[in-house]
């Protein structure tokens, strides 16, 4: 049968006070597996709005990226009403996402313990660049600072290059999808136990985790990993070559296909040599093996090359820059490019969900919200009647669109 995931956390109900990129992610990714995710933000917006260019009718592609699947409440936590209509609304939600700074929530009355003793079955996921507790714990941090504390940085180009960070926030959206994997996790545990939680969530330990392999091999060996461009550590040839017209990347670092691959260059001599008959004397020679490989690869266009390999069964790719990922058939067939609507920018698109299916476009219920779009909308959802709602929004409690009716 089709895996089909639409709909599997329907009747979940996720507060996401988060910001940015992390906890938005985790926020997004339960809203595409259907939670009802409601955006709790400031008057002024989730500080992600700021983040740009580009712009999109003047919202921030980067924050609507990050934000699909919400509805908007701007309740403004300053004002005493504000935490208390928080702790009104904590009673009935399952999940609460949140992203300040250790120990803000609970300055303002709405922390974990606070929340629990009016539901014990909340799940309260906490995203912060160090964690809750330990030395570092009040530091700030954002994506690229955590790149470069946590080692991540210091690997990525080749010898001769300056510090390089992922340009994606690689940081940010590690930890976006492990606390969604925690909160499925807890949400379980919950269902069996009938107890929420608090989930401690760091970038930093996110920023460790994605370089699962490289740390190993440093706890392993004690020695640190060389900066080598496109090629893995630990095979070759296992990177990217220049060709004719651009770059191809090749993975031939097995005893057959590095066989197969120097008969197919027309040089079978290679396969023997003593300095790369095998993987790890490969490794040790990849300059020497590059070069080699550069002089052999100029002769022909990336396709051609791709084309020759393929049909020798041997593993590559070209180097594709986004015009040409767009273009791809791949992409295409798998519908992880989605269209959806925002009420200011318009139509946008964006990678969807792809959580092992090509429903990508049927996950998505909303487009990003505006600030505050649905403020009214989302206070008769917890059962408060209209005159309350008015008293809330006259006070500045709550704050609603001015181009939404009421």
């Amino acid at each position: 049968m089709p895996v089909n995931l639409n709909g599997a956390l329907a009747g979940v109900t996720v507060l996401d006070f988060s910001q940015v990129g992390a906890g938005p992610t985790c926020g997004m990714l339960l809203g595409d597996l259907g939670a009802d995710v409601f955006k709790v933000e400031a008057p002024a917006g989730d500080i992600g709005r700021k983040l740009g260019p580009p712009w999109q009718h003047g919202e921030s592609v980067v924050s609507m990226s990050f934000n699909r699947n919400k509805r908007s409440i701007a309740i403004d936590l300053k004002k005493p009403e504000g935490p208390a209509l928080v702790r009104r609304m904590a009673k009935t939600a399952d999940v609460v996402l949140e992203s300040f700074r250790p120990g803000v929530m609970e300055r303002l009355g709405i922390g974990y313990e606070a929340l629990r003793e009016l539901n014990q079955r909340l799940v309260f996921c906490s995203v912060s660049a160090y964690g809750q507790t330990g030395p570092w714990r009040d530091k700030p941090g954002v994506d690229g600072i955590i790149q470069a504390v946590s080692g991540l940085m210091s690997n990525i180009g080749d010898g001769d290059s300056p510090p390089m960070k992922v340009l994606a926030p690689a940081a940010d959206m590690t930890t976006g999808f492990l606390a969604t994997a925690a909160v499925l996790a807890a949400l379980r545990v919950r269902d069996t136990t009938g107890e929420g939680q608090q989930l401690d969530m760091s970038l930093y330990n996110s920023a460790v985790m994605l370089q699962q392999s490289a740390v190993a091999s440093y706890l392993s060996s004690g020695e640190k990993p060389a900066r080598t461009g496109s090629a893995a550590p630990y095979s070759a040839p296992n990177e990217a070559y220049p060709t004719k017209d651009g770059w191809i990347m090749i993975a031939a670092y097995h005893d057959d296909r590095w066989q197969a691959f120097c008969e197919l260059l027309g040089e079978p001599a290679l396969a023997t040599d003593e300095r790369f008959a095998t993987n790890v004397k490969r490794v040790a020679n990849r300059g020497a093996l590059m070069r080699e490989l550069t002089r052999l690869l100029a002769g022909h266009t990336s396709q051609q090359w791709q084309d020759r390999l393929e049909a020798a069964d041997i593993i590559c790719g070209p180097i594709a820059d986004y015009d040409m990922l767009l273009a791809s058939p791949q992409l295409a067939h798998n519908g992880v490019i989605v269209e959806m609507q925002n009420v200011d920018a318009g139509s946008l698109r964006m990678p969807g969900a792809a959580f092992g299916d090509r429903d990508a476009q049927s996950r998505v219920h909303r487009g990003p919200p505006a600030v505050g779009e649905h403020s009214r909308e989302v206070l008769a959802a917890f059962g408060l009647p209209p005159a309350e709602i008015e008293a809330l929004l006259a006070a500045g409690a709550v704050t609603q669109r001015k181009e939404s009716p009421p």
